[in-house]
């Protein structure tokens, strides 16, 4: 039973939740001015586990076809036959309603916004069959994180900093078209979507690039106008260089440090600027 769970769990990379997480917290302590009460820091926290455990575990099921047939991805746990169909489907549907019952136990609007929100994270699984935006798609669904955080706390979209929103949307639309580069031959021959596949590595790289300045731009334009102190510009720079840093140690010509450029340095900026953002409300006057 604890072999199948941590197959399930590695299959659904359970610990890539580090990217959206600290958003949704980071969301919850600014409409609370600080740290938010222990019920809705709670809930917060079971909800997101709950979406993207659920939204991972539908990709992977309607992937498997694809993933079956790519060298990269062809020893995952579904097409490999580690996990089954049934089990996977019930995993989805499990964290699924996890997520809805969270929801349900924050506040009314939080309840109202979850099916926009899980349903954009299932459509993001479909979207590289038809489109070469399914990243940005993806920054969407994930930037409804701040946003749920913000709503779970205040209970109302009033005064929401949707320059938050817009940075994470592009942070996670750079950091995904990175990542697709390592499947651009492949998309390309199985007639998948990516901008990779679609304009070649090389301009997916600076599309990648400019991305992450708009995200670098909506992040520090957030701490202006939510009025944040001199600690989250100090975070500020430290996500600038880690943006920085993953577009010099990977490039169109070389991605073998590519795991360098999607969990760690991207790991790196969700908890940096969650963590100046708390010290930031701690310490303002």
């Amino acid at each position: 039973m604890l072999t199948k769970i941590k197959i399930l769990l590695e299959m659904i990379k359970f610990k890539h939740t580090v990217f959206a997480l600290p958003f949704a917290l980071m969301g919850a302590f600014l409409a609370a001015g600080g740290i938010p009460g222990r019920r809705v820091f709670v809930w917060v926290v079971v909800a997101m586990v709950g979406a993207r455990t659920s939204a991972m575990g539908f990709n992977r099921i309607v992937d498997r076809r694809f993933d079956a047939d790519n060298p990269r991805t062809a020893g995952r746990a579904l097409p490999a036959g580690k996990v089954s169909l049934a089990e996977s489907w019930a995993l989805v549907l499990l964290f699924g309603a996890l997520f809805f019952f969270a929801c349900a136990n924050l506040n009314r609007m939080t309840l109202f916004i979850a099916p926009f929100a899980l349903s954009l994270t299932f459509i993001y699984s479909l979207t590289k069959r038809f489109t070469w935006l399914c990243h940005v798609v993806l920054g969407v669904a994930l930037a409804f994180s701040p946003l749920g955080g913000w709503v779970a706390v205040s209970g109302t979209l009033a005064g929401y900093p949707w320059l938050l929103s817009l940075g994470v949307l592009f942070w996670v639309a750079g950091f995904d078209i990175i990542y697709a580069c390592l499947d651009a031959d492949f998309d390309r021959g199985a007639g998948l979507w990516s901008m990779p596949a679609r304009f070649g590595r090389k301009r997916a790289f600076r599309l990648a690039v400019f991305f992450h300045l708009l995200a670098f731009v909506f992040f520090t334009a957030t701490g202006y106008f939510v009025h944040l102190n001199i600690y989250y510009y100090g975070g500020i720079v430290l996500t600038g260089a880690a943006l920085f840093y993953q577009h010099v140690v990977v490039n169109h010509r070389d991605l073998s440090r590519i795991q360098v450029s999607f969990f760690s340095m991207n790991g790196l900026i969700a908890l940096t600027l969650f963590a100046v953002t708390w010290l930031s409300l701690a310490t303002r006057s």
